[in-house]
């Protein structure tokens, strides 16, 4: 057995074996750490990436609901508005409208009064003038006269009381 040449090339390359496996061993070993750790690494960073991502994406969409919260309030407010603005210009119109109303009263009352005054003194200037041309066909110069002086005597007495 110890003589036989096979036996110490099995032993050769059992040694060899021993011999070249640890190194190789230590090589792959660290080689196959290094890629291990390199996936971790990357596997790990994805992670990160994505818990920035869905921190990302719940604060925009905070914003987003900030947002909308903020617009319907500005939509409420605006209607709010609005309808104060329509108010106030119905009241406005209500006051202009019942203004408006007065002054055409009052001038309807101005107008009928001129008017009435303009018909009262045509009749009486009618009245006058007719009374005027009766009395010149009527009466002679000394039934004119007789009546002037009893115009006379009554226009004393009447400035008397």
């Amino acid at each position: 057995m110890f003589s036989d040449p096979q036996f110490w090339v099995a032993v050769a390359f059992v040694a060899f074996i021993v011999a070249v496996f640890n190194p190789v061993r230590k090589i792959l070993t660290t080689s196959l750490d290094a890629q291990i750790k390199a996936i971790k690494d990357k596997i790990e960073e994805a992670e990160n990436l994505k818990n920035e991502t869905q921190v990302s994406l719940s604060e925009i969409k905070q914003r987003q609901n900030d947002v909308q919260s903020e617009i319907q309030t500005i939509l409420k407010e605006a209607e709010n508005k609005v309808k104060q603005i329509e108010q106030l210009a119905a009241d406005k119109l209500k006051d202009q409208i019942a203004k408006r109303q007065v002054l055409a009263e009052a001038k309807i009352e101005q107008l009928t009064r001129d008017a009435n005054n303009l018909i009262q003194t045509h009749i009486t200037s009618s009245a006058i003038d007719a009374t005027i041309a009766i009395l010149e066909q009527k009466l002679n110069n000394e039934e004119q006269q007789k009546l002037i002086d009893t115009s006379i005597q009554e226009l004393g007495s009447a400035l008397k009381n």
